[in-house]
């Protein structure tokens, strides 16, 4: 089972491992929503919808449809 974003809980974090250029938003590639970076889980919305995250000092909310398309390594 490979792990997304959206497995993590509340305080985890992981390394962002690889995900589909198209299906994933230009606006979050911008903020560094890159292969080889830092994301942690900060909240979530009530039925995990959106995630609150912290990618390399930027903080910014996806819904969890994204979430499930970028696949992690835990750290």
């Amino acid at each position: 089972m490979k792990l997304t974003v959206a497995h993590l809980q509340r305080g985890q974090r992981g390394i962002i491992k690889e995900f589909i250029v198209d299906k994933i938003p230009l606006k979050l590639l911008e903020m560094g929503c890159l292969p080889g970076n830092l994301v942690e889980l900060v909240q979530t919305a009530p039925f995990r919808d959106p995630m609150y995250l912290n990618i390399n000092g930027s903080h910014l909310a996806i819904r969890k449809e994204t979430a499930l398309l970028i696949e992690i390594e835990l750290i």
